[in-house]
């Protein structure tokens, strides 16, 4: 049995990102020998939205609060990867993988290339995923609320061309923060 076969068949011939049945095609999910296990069965809508990640509709993702469950690894990695490109560390926080699968799923991530580093206030260094929590009330200016002192703020991102923000979630708004108002959690 060939693996467009097997897919159509562990997928019931839907999309097994949103369940869309029009425009299905195999997708590897990178890094990938080809096999069944590594591959997805998705529709023209998201295979479009994954090669324009500069440009996705997070809209069109909310099918992954569904299919991030899902019991076939490559949906789940698939799932973590999107969550990741949108910024929604609060969903791929729940994300349970084993450690073989997660691997799998931050290889095509990979790493911040430039050699900045980050430090909170103490002096610590953070990393890419690190939690640091806010040590002062900072109003958010255009978001219309206030990070209050003592919030932890989960899976944060280094941005590669400042030395002194990280980007995070607080309240649901992405935004970034001063490091001086920050300690590692």
């Amino acid at each position: 049995m060939n693996v467009e076969k097997e897919l159509v068949s562990r997928s019931g011939g839907v999309c097994e990102l949103c369940g869309s049945s029009e425009g299905l095609s195999v997708f590897e999910v990178a890094p990938s020998d080809g096999s069944t296990e590594q591959c997805v069965y998705i529709c023209s809508t998201c295979r479009n939205q994954i090669g324009n990640q500069d440009n996705m509709d997070e809209a069109h993702f909310n099918c992954l609060n569904d299919s991030m469950w899902s019991e076939t690894p490559a949906v789940v990695v698939m799932s973590y990867r999107i969550l990741k490109a949108l910024g929604r560390e609060d969903l791929v926080d729940m994300i349970y993988m084993e450690d073989d699968v997660k691997s799998w799923a931050d290889a095509a991530i990979g790493g911040s290339s430039s050699n900045v580093v980050v430090k909170d206030s103490n002096g610590v260094v953070l990393n890419t995923g690190d939690s640091v929590v806010i040590i002062k009330d900072l109003e958010v200016k255009g978001a219309g609320f206030t990070a209050k002192r003592g919030t932890t703020v989960r899976n944060i991102s280094i941005p590669s061309d400042v030395a002194d923000h990280i980007e995070g979630r607080v309240n649901g708004t992405k935004i970034y923060l001063k490091t001086e108002f920050l300690k590692k959690a």
